[in-house]
């Protein structure tokens, strides 16, 4: 199934881009997509554990299956003060 991730602020930085597709197989998990796109953008690797990731508006675990056309984001962790 092919997913689309929407990427901010470092994320974004770190890729070069807004928004990537992947190819991932039915049933896959936030887990799944962690690794895929560890592999797919080098860059991610380190910064990927400390994202949150929602899927369709909400929050997710790495155990959440990927749902076909679902919406997915990488957010990363925000600071400030």
């Amino acid at each position: 199934m092919k997913v689309r991730i929407l990427l901010f602020a470092r994320a974004k930085d770190l890729a070069g881009v807004a928004s990537l597709s992947l190819e991932l197989p039915e049933g896959a998990t936030v887990a799944v997509l962690r690794a895929a796109l560890a592999a797919m953008v080098p860059r991610l690797g380190e910064f990927l554990p400390r994202c949150a990731v929602s899927v369709g508006g909400e929050f997710a675990s790495d155990e959440t299956a990927l749902l076909v056309d679902a919406e997915v984001a990488l957010l990363p962790p925000v600071s400030g003060g």
